[in-house]
């Protein structure tokens, strides 16, 4: 779901582990990368030369599996964590990946307002020494269709350029929740 990201992370430079159910390769060539947002990403300056997508396959509801298999493929700790899980599986996720972080790596989570009962006014993190940029997911964009692929990549994207940037924890949302429509 977060493709985009990665794709343009991995075209930057960075090393990028994509941990999901089904092989969706990325590309990782900047001729590749069709989205292009309209600002300058401060993340270009962390580029460690020719960027990787690695796909490992892996299942939320196993995340002591998922984070061995990520641990596999890592050559160092995790500079920076970008992450969009089920709420039911988001604590045990983010508590078995953490280890695999180094300790000033910032968090970028992202969430769907129809998974919350009440959406929060304020961060909830759960990787307290990680500064996090949550992402609120609605399901209608604010031009009122359903919200696409590039507008919660680019505003993901924002989100890391954020998080990369050093910002404090926030809350940022990007679309509004669909309307409840009586009979």
């Amino acid at each position: 779901m977060l493709s985009v990201v990665a794709s343009d992370l991995a075209a930057d430079g960075w090393r990028v582990v994509s941990p999901s159910r089904r092989y969706s390769p990325l590309p990782v060539t900047d001729e590749s990368v069709t989205h292009r947002p309209r600002w300058s990403r401060s993340y270009r300056r962390h580029r460690f030369g020719q960027g990787q997508a690695i796909w490992v396959e892996a299942h939320w509801d196993r995340p002591k599996e998922l984070a061995r298999k990520v641990e596999n493929v890592l050559t160092a700790p995790a500079e920076l964590l970008v992450v969009w899980v089920h709420e039911s599986f988001r604590r045990s996720v983010l508590g078995v990946v953490e280890p695999l972080l180094s300790p000033t790596a910032p968090v970028v989570e992202v969430r769907s307002l129809a998974d919350l009962t009440v959406p929060p006014d304020e961060p909830e993190p759960l990787l307290f020494g990680h500064p996090t940029q949550q992402v609120l997911l609605g399901a209608v964009s604010d031009l009122a269709r359903p919200l696409g692929q590039d507008e919660i990549g680019e505003g993901v994207l924002e989100a890391v350029e954020r998080a990369l940037e050093g910002k404090p924890t926030s809350l940022h949302q990007i679309g509004e929740r669909r309307p409840v429509v009586g009979h």
